[in-house]
């Protein structure tokens, strides 16, 4: 437990530290994305306490139905530490769905690209148009999504509709004409068959993980080293050093993808870096 408390520490730091690449923009903003009830809001939650240093729940839970998010938010995370805005946004969406109910496609490229500004109320029916309040006609760098993370119950990420699975890799083609990196985010880890509270010191050695990081790739197509493994805070009263590592980690990787994302901007793009 003392090294996990020491890498705790480490991931703390770099967190704290970390520049986007170039100074090109202040923060960097990633984007949660994934169906409806996976974990977006608790995973939000979940950085917020770390940094907090207590359980926090910001960003209301909804059910695995029905979901809670209907807004385009876009979350500062504070440190607690020295009350400091930390170096990148969370951002969250409306859930995926196979219905209408869920996030309209037409709205993920307007994301992506910096219109979409925060409280836009989705509309599962049509995207968001210029003119309405919340668009922005000319955004900057910095209004731009650097990373996406799709977030996946990993108890069903192997069972996802056909709909599911085509939304996805319509999403990913559209990042991907984007520039932008996109990695995945598992939780409810510890629910998995065969799994043990203490599998979490060392999950991914551990055979139920690595069948599910498999599927990932063999279904959906994301490298299994873009691919991690979260337990996010649900019921807990206290904070868990190893299910801050795990959770620290996954941003860290997130960070660094989003800093690919700036290093291979065209010469172009970078001067509207404005912050």
């Amino acid at each position: 437990m003392e090294g996990v408390i020491e890498l705790k520490e480490k991931l703390l730091s770099a967190i704290r530290t970390y520049k986007p690449y170039g100074d090109l923009v202040h923060q960097t903003r990633i984007l949660l994305l994934g169906p409806i009830g996976a974990g977006k809001s608790s995973f939000l939650n979940s950085v917020k306490s770390i940094f907090r240093g207590h359980v926090t729940n910001q960003a209301l839970v909804g059910s695995y139905t029905c979901g809670t998010s209907d807004k385009y938010r876009t979350y500062f995370i504070n440190d607690g530490k020295n009350a400091d805005t930390l170096p990148f946004i969370l951002c969250d969406s409306l859930g995926l769905s196979e219905t209408e109910e869920g996030l309209c496609m037409g709205d993920i490229p307007y994301i992506l690209k910096g219109h979409i500004a925060d409280r836009y109320k989705f509309d599962c029916t049509k995207p968001i148009t210029p003119g309405h309040d919340n668009y922005i006609g000319s955004p900057l760098l910095k209004d731009r999504i650097h990373c996406v993370a799709f977030v996946f119950d990993a108890n069903s990420v192997e069972h996802l509709s056909k709909e599911m699975v085509s939304k996805i890799k319509r999403i990913q083609r559209e990042l991907i004409k984007c520039g932008v990196v996109h990695v995945v985010l598992l939780t409810h880890v510890d629910t998995l068959d065969m799994i043990m509270k203490g599998d979490l010191m060392d999950i991914y050695s551990c055979l139920p993980v690595k069948l599910k990081l498999e599927a990932v790739h063999r279904e959906l197509g994301f490298p299994p080293s873009n691919i991690f493994v979260v337990r996010n805070y649900t019921s807990e009263w206290e904070l868990e050093p190893v299910m801050d590592v795990l959770i620290l980690s996954a941003l860290r990787h997130m960070l660094w993808a989003a800093d690919d994302f700036l290093e291979d901007l065209p010469f172009e793009e970078t001067d509207r870096c404005v912050w």
